[in-house]
């Protein structure tokens, strides 16, 4: 019987010196804030804001996430492993007996940050642009949102490239003979049996690409009708409902912190973002009904 599958085995990692080396998931994530950052600074150009307005904001973007990112992943997901191993929270390291830190310190390994939460990141972003935008930039708060969703959705695009190369985050197995079907051979043993599966990285990832074109359509309408949120609101209701539908297609991430019904984490962790992105997108009209928002 003939299989249509592929055998994903990548080099996922780069030796730099002395047991420490550059992930291809680290990579993307830097070229995803580079790509970001560049993003922004051209809309800043083209909607005349001051280009010194932009380190700050590379900054205040950058950490928000990261640490958002982290603390989620160890509050939403790991936190009965975290809870034992809170150096691992701050220091990309993991506990190895077998192993040497710099060859000095035995009993850590270095593996570069695994483990950060979408849901943590967003709420990082949004926390950390606030701040940014009321001590800096100084404009209305959902103007800011409008434009930088855009180059979040452009973002997210690399960020699961990277978690498909470190075989992470898999899909649930499915039918051998689909041409799209991957075989994670280094997935974590968690995860159960290596054998076809979906690659729900690469799916969410075309996702955020389309989200991302059409963002950048309704961005450059000549005659723009679009009110303060509607870019807000498409993103956030359409990442986080493509999120919340392909959780279906995915293995469990570690603990489930929320349960309900049949849903998971990650899916109820998405409904608020996504009640939040119709209340953007409807900002307009509500504010017809409660004119002091």
């Amino acid at each position: 019987m003939i299989m249509y599958y592929i055998n994903w085995d990548p080099i996922y990692k780069f030796p730099l010196w002395k047991g420490f080396f550059i992930h291809i998931y680290s990579l993307m994530f830097i070229i995803s804030f580079l790509l970001g950052w560049r993003f922004m600074k051209f809309l800043f150009r083209k909607e005349n804001i001051s280009p010194i307005y932009l380190e700050s904001l590379f900054i205040y973007t950058f950490f928000g996430t990261f640490i958002g990112a982290r603390l989620g992943q160890v509050f939403f997901y790991d936190f009965s492993y975290f809870s034992d191993h809170w150096i691992e929270v701050f220091f990309p390291v993991k506990e190895n007996d077998h192993h040497y830190l710099l060859g000095i310190i035995k009993g850590y390994e270095f593996i570069g940050y695994r483990g950060l939460s979408s849901h943590g990141a967003t709420i990082g972003i949004i926390l950390s642009n606030f701040f940014y935008n009321r001590k800096i930039l100084k404009k209305s708060f959902i103007w800011l949102c409008d434009r930088l969703c855009i180059g979040v959705s452009l973002s997210a695009i690399f960020i699961r490239i990277g978690n498909f190369f470190n075989s992470e985050i898999v899909g649930k197995p499915c039918n051998p003979k689909l041409p799209f079907a991957v075989k994670f051979i280094q997935m974590d043993t968690e995860y159960g049996e290596v054998i076809p599966r979906h690659p729900t990285q690469i799916y969410e990832s075309i996702s955020y690409l389309l989200i991302f074109l059409l963002l950048w359509f309704f961005y450059n309408k000549k005659e723009k009708k679009i009110h303060d949120g509607f870019l807000s609101g498409i993103f956030f209701t359409l990442l986080w409902s493509v999120r919340f539908l392909l959780e279906f297609l995915k293995e469990p991430q570690g603990e489930e912190f929320i349960q309900f019904l049949s849903l998971n984490t990650g899916q109820c962790l998405s409904i608020p973002f996504i009640i939040f992105g119709l209340f953007l997108f409807n900002l307009d009209r509500i504010k017809k009904y409660f004119f002091w928002l």
